[in-house]
């Protein structure tokens, strides 16, 4: 359904994002959207519920953001990207007066702050020391971290996927999410470069 040529396609985003500003040529944008489609689509889901509505979405926050990304500064396109998404998604949620999931709150907080820790698009250092975190956690908070916001389960399917219970989910993805970042925040400065 989304299918780009391949011009471009190892550029940064930021080269990406530069070319498209200066050449005017979509097919840059094209190839940086097309990026974080994965992405983009799986925030719609979770908000949305229906693959259509979040399919719709991502279509329409392509038609949208071609042309809007000219009035805006951006310094990081991943983490403008996720903003922007997910407030198109609130505004289809209120104009259509949706309810809101029940744990709508805590999951916008918990992939807003864990998206934080890889906001540094493409460095190598940080996923390093995120990987070597992941594998320091204790088992049921790693598993629970992973599922939540590499794989985008919701509680209830982690509880019936692990056999944990629901409350404890919720508690091993926030404990596993600060000690998270406090082991990549003590790695970062022992390995030597600049903290997350």
């Amino acid at each position: 359904m989304f299918l780009f040529k391949r011009k471009g396609e190892a550029e940064s985003d930021e080269d990406l994002l530069q070319q498209y500003l200066r050449s005017g040529d979509a097919e840059y944008f094209g190839i940086l959207y097309n990026r974080y489609i994965p992405l983009v689509y799986g925030l719609c889901l979770k908000y949305l519920r229906a693959p259509e509505d979040a399919e719709d979405a991502v279509m329409q926050l392509f038609e949208e953001l071609s042309d809007k990304v000219k009035h805006y500064e951006i310094s990081n396109f991943k983490t403008w990207l996720y903003s922007v998404a997910k407030n198109h998604c609130l505004q289809l949620l209120r104009r259509d007066a949706r309810e809101f999931p029940a744990d709508w709150n805590t999951l916008v907080a918990e992939s807003g702050e864990f998206l934080d820790l890889l906001e540094e698009e493409g460095d190598e250092e940080q996923l390093k020391a995120l990987h070597h975190c992941l594998d320091r956690l204790p088992e049921e908070q790693r598993v629970s971290v992973c599922e939540f916001f590499l794989s985008e389960k919701s509680y209830a399917e982690i509880a019936e996927q692990t056999g944990y219970l629901l409350k404890s989910v919720k508690s091993y993805i926030q404990n596993g999410k600060r000690n998270l970042k406090l082991c990549i925040e003590k790695t970062t400065k022992e390995w030597g470069y600049c903290p997350i």
